[in-house]
């Protein structure tokens, strides 16, 4: 098994986590142990970044001790891979509207202590402004103000922090052209970040572009 990236590995296509809490599963995954280690199967299909880290992004700004603030964390699933990578000294914040959602979001939360699961709305950071400043932003929200959101949770990035988005062309406007509407996400994003790199997530989510961006 080969470390790709700091905490994540690779054996042939499938993509790992060494699991932080030994014998958990979040949502089904393949559990496999190698000479004494417990790695969580990760699938693209159901992950935004593992999709991501599957197609070939290049800067992973996630590492032992990284904090990150999660925007959408839905079920707790992705939110628990960066859990794993983010280790014991790092903290996940997980922002999610859906009370159902969240429901399962704590159940994984309280298995897991470095996640820590905020009921709240991405749109209005003000709501968990007690977080304080974190090394990355991540947002996967199925809202049409994507661009909006990620620009208003900036204020928890120092300059140069990263931020990660999965922007969902058919959530945002369901008749224009996926192309037209990744280009003008991309304009109102470039008044705050730079893009470090663009990967078409369409082999694992249709209508998706997954953005590597650093803060101005």
């Amino acid at each position: 098994m080969k470390e790709i990236f700091k905490g994540v590995f690779q054996e042939g296509p499938r993509l790992y986590t060494r699991n932080l809490v030994k014998g958990f599963k979040v949502h089904g995954e393949k559990l496999v142990q190698k000479e004494g280690i417990e790695y969580r199967e990760w699938n693209p299909f159901q992950s935004k970044l593992g999709s991501a880290i599957s197609l070939g992004i290049k800067e992973f700004p996630f590492a032992q001790g990284t904090k990150v603030l999660y925007l959408g964390a839905a079920h707790g699933v992705t939110p628990s891979f960066v859990s794993d990578i983010v280790g014991k000294k790092g903290e996940v914040y997980c922002i999610e509207i859906a009370p159902i959602a969240m429901r399962d979001l704590i159940r994984v939360c309280e298995q897991r202590d470095n996640m820590i699961p905020i009921l709240a709305d991405a749109r209005h950071p003000e709501e968990y402004a007690e977080v304080g400043k974190v090394d990355v932003v991540f947002e996967d929200v199925a809202d049409p103000q994507q661009a909006e959101i990620l620009i208003e949770n900036a204020r928890f990035l120092a300059k140069g922090g990263f931020a990660l988005i999965a922007i969902k062309s058919r959530a945002i406007d369901s008749v224009q052209k996926p192309t037209k509407v990744y280009q003008t996400i991309k304009e109102k994003l470039s008044g705050t970040f730079d893009t470090e790199q663009e990967i078409v997530l369409d082999k694992f989510e249709k209508d998706h572009l997954f953005l590597v961006l650093k803060k101005k």
